[in-house]
């Protein structure tokens, strides 16, 4: 296959792997608040993380000994399709009848479970194919990655603009996604499962665990632990950014604005920054090594929180929510993406499935899921929900004293840049 056709494969994998999810991950805080669960947010969002701790590692494994990762990859997002849409059809079917706690969230966890895995078997599918044509992961792998963040956007300004960042519908678009995909995955070239040969393997080794003992190397593990610490923010924005601004609704003065009115495509101002970002990656890598790039990711988590929390929905408060949609990229991508690069280069190719679940272990599992659990008790010491009726219709706002806990959230990010510019020890190596 020519290298400009894998190319085209992959770019067309990264679209809608994150148009998938897209579709609701950051409206659907906005949803759960107007249906009066806006205490319950940080749950739902939590489900990612927590799912993450186990699901990434284990479907790693299978692919890394059993079935290949494009068909694994498959199966995951049609399992995920189907229940993304029934949680959609039973919130739904609720009517005018408000929607509780357990209608929905078992659904939509079981959704999340097979999704979430699908995360590392894409960048593990990508990598094997890149490599097999002959090209550099490094150099190659960006480019192409800046399309899955295209299908991000795409997806959140279709759910802008039809209106369904207000509602269950965003289940249903998401669903669709991810049907589409589960198709497209199963035509993928194919990616090998490790043999093993014929020596004699550990049982570590036989169930594929051996990316645990990457924990052996004190540089892997100080990696892994600030992996997880920095990723305790990753969730906080999507879960709680949305239903921040949306919040400004409650006050008939903002209630109009832009910012108000269209929130998600506002937000996706991050995932364009973030487009343009992913090109950087590969040079600030080879210029000045992992560590500096991490610290760059913090340091924009700092500025990404901050800015929330002095900006507003009108002039010149939107502003500065805007410079802190610009940060995200910088603080997602030099985080996620060279960290993703990092693992694939520091350890065994026939380990590599397995090492990039691990890292999924680490961000979007412990460390996500205590991060928004921990959020949500944050945000509940400084706001509440209040009740506002609009044509006819219950809505809630969640208002209060938001500005602290952004303050909060970026001082925590700020303590974990320090301790990691004194904690992790790594040289770069010169090429």
């Amino acid at each position: 296959m020519k290298n400009s056709s894998v190319k085209t494969r992959l770019i067309v994998l990264s679209f809608l792997q994150f148009a998938v999810w897209g579709a609701y991950l950051i409206s659907m805080g906005r949803y759960l608040g107007n249906i009066g669960m806006g205490s319950n947010i940080g749950w739902f969002y939590s489900v990612q993380g927590i799912v993450s701790i186990f699901m990434p590692a284990i479907m790693g494994i299978v692919a890394d000994r059993w079935v290949p990762a494009q068909r694994l990859l498959s199966f995951c997002h049609a399992v995920a399709a189907v229940f993304m849409g029934i949680t959609g059809y039973i919130a739904m079917s609720s009517g005018n009848d408000p929607v509780e706690f357990n209608d929905i969230f078992w659904t939509y966890s079981i959704s999340v479970a097979f999704y979430m895995p699908t995360l590392a078997l894409s960048n593990s599918v990508s990598y094997t194919v890149l490599e097999k044509a002959g090209l550099d992961t490094v150099k190659a792998f960006p480019p192409i990655r800046v399309f899955g963040t295209v299908g991000f956007i795409v997806s959140m300004w279709i759910v802008d603009v039809t209106g369904f960042q207000n509602n269950y519908m965003q289940f249903f678009a998401s669903a669709a996604w991810g049907l589409l995909l589960a198709v497209y995955a199963f035509s993928l070239p194919n990616c090998p499962v490790s043999k093993g040969g014929g020596e004699k393997k550990s049982f570590m080794s036989a169930l594929g665990l051996d990316a645990f003992k990457l924990f052996n190397k004190r540089k892997m593990a100080m990696f892994f632990i600030f992996s997880m610490l920095l990723g305790a923010a990753l969730q906080v924005s999507n879960g709680f950014a949305n239903t921040f601004i949306g919040s400004f609704a409650a006050d008939s003065s903002l209630a109009d604005t832009f910012a108000v009115q269209h929130t998600t495509m506002l937000i996706s101002l991050s995932q364009v920054s973030e487009t343009l970002c992913i090109l950087l990656i590969p040079f600030f890598l080879k210029k000045f090594g992992i560590k500096v790039v991490m610290l760059i990711a913090m340091l924009g988590w700092v500025f990404r929180f901050g800015f929330f929390a002095i900006g507003g929905p009108d002039m010149p408060g939107v502003l500065l929510f805007v410079l802190s949609m610009v940060v995200y990229g910088v603080a997602f991508d030099f985080f996620n993406i060279s960290g993703s690069l990092f693992v694939d280069k520091e350890v065994p190719e026939n380990m590599r499935s397995s090492a990039q679940g691990l890292f999924m272990l680490m961000t979007n599992g412990l460390g996500a899921s205590i991060g928004v659990i921990a959020a949500q008790k944050v945000v509940d010491c400084f706001t509440h929900s209040v009740m506002v009726v609009e044509n006819g219709k219950e809505v809630f706002y969640t208002v209060g004293d938001w500005s602290s806990a952004w303050y909060v959230f970026a001082g925590y990010a700020l303590v974990i840049a320090l301790m990691f510019a004194v904690l992790f020890k790594y040289k770069k190596e010169n090429k």
